[in-house]
């Protein structure tokens, strides 16, 4: 059978799931035709989104500017990400459709900026999962959103743990989902078909390693640290499996093509950026499992004997929930979504106070 490139064979010969990480138009399409089954979008993807795609979105801004005369910049710029957390669900409608319900949704993310308030996020994840039938909703796998991770699939959310780098976090994330599923369960909700995913940000434990190597000025053997989140998700996918956990984990924040061609045959979803996407499609790199395969045990040594936070994210009781949000690659990538968001609220009042000195 001819594949139409190396990830569409990815999809088509293992259990490995590829998805779009951008709710792009034109980036969805090409990943569904490349046998993606799901998209991911939060504010700042949604930001980047409209630097490409502006001609796409900017009537519609200025439509919901009307229709909304009393909304804030805040208020316009969620209705704007829903709106396109909805366009991808459209597009992904037809693989939700042919699964039965078990691929083929988009994840849109809760407010970072309510990540120490488990009530908060468990509202908007609540109300993200009546916009279409196929919603994933993203929390951040912090203490407080692993109790809204909880709590949400208690109300039948399909949740995606997210700003989550670490073994200690994915395994807290296991455990919620497995409590929130028996309440809902209890509650005479059909858990069936709920599709939980718990993301690791492969490339952002590396990226972290990296800063602490140069802070600190640790010399590594050259290409050591670009195994390190590799490794975090071996381990956490070999723990998840002995403890049967209903969630499938999920590799984010790409950075080498390892973060790839090492999960291959994993029963786990891939999450790539479009360039990513061209890249390992453009690959001459073989097609073959290598997840069970494991990372060279010299490397984990050394990374383990250099660098404490590779011990703190790689054991399974390397970090408690209250120790999460305080991890560097967790405030890293808060601040980073926070500041994100600020951007993309700066783009809607451009269109709702154009800059009179522009």
């Amino acid at each position: 059978m001819g594949y139409k490139s190396p990830l569409h064979e990815t999809v088509e010969t293992t259990a490995t799931e590829v998805w779009n990480d951008s709710c792009s138009v034109e980036e969805l399409k090409y990943a569904i035709e490349n046998g993606a089954v799901g998209a991911t979008t939060n504010p700042v993807i949604v930001g980047n989104v409209l630097k490409k795609e502006m001609h796409l979105w900017e009537g519609r801004i200025k439509e919901m500017i009307k229709e909304m005369p009393e909304a804030s910049e805040i208020d316009i710029a969620w209705k704007l990400n829903e709106e396109m957390a909805v366009k991808g669900a459209e597009l992904l409608k037809p693989v939700f459709d042919k699964t039965g319900g078990m691929k083929g949704r988009i994840s849109i993310q809760t407010n970072a900026q309510d990540y120490r308030n488990w009530k908060k996020m468990t509202e908007q994840a609540i109300h993200f999962n009546t916009l279409a039938e196929n919603m994933q909703v993203k929390i951040p796998a912090t203490a407080a959103g692993i109790k809204a991770i909880e709590e949400a699939t208690a109300n039948g959310v399909n949740i995606n743990a997210t700003v989550s780098f670490t073994v200690p976090q994915a395994l807290a994330v296991g455990a919620a989902v497995e409590r929130g599923l028996k309440r809902a369960e209890a509650a005479g909700i059909d858990t069936s078909k709920m599709t939980p995913v718990c993301t690791i940000m492969v490339g952002r434990l590396d990226d972290w390693l990296k800063v602490v190597q140069k802070k600190e000025n640790i010399a590594v053997t050259p290409g050591a640290l670009d195994w390190a989140g590799v490794a975090a998700f071996k381990n956490a996918y070999k723990i998840y499996n002995e403890r049967g956990y209903k969630t499938k984990l999920l590799a984010a924040a790409y950075r080498n093509h390892l973060q790839w061609s090492e999960f291959i045959g994993g029963d786990v979803v891939l999450t790539i950026p479009y360039g990513w996407q061209k890249r390992f499609n453009a690959s001459d790199i073989e097609v073959k499992e290598r997840m069970d395969d494991p990372v060279e045990p010299a490397i984990i040594d050394e990374l383990k004997k250099k660098f404490p936070d590779f011990i703190r994210g790689y054991e399974a009781d390397g970090m408690k929930p209250e120790e999460f949000e305080h991890y560097g690659a967790t405030a890293r990538t808060l601040r980073g979504f926070i500041a994100g968001y600020a951007d993309l609220l700066a783009v809607i009042r451009d269109f709702m106070i154009p800059n009179p000195d522009a």
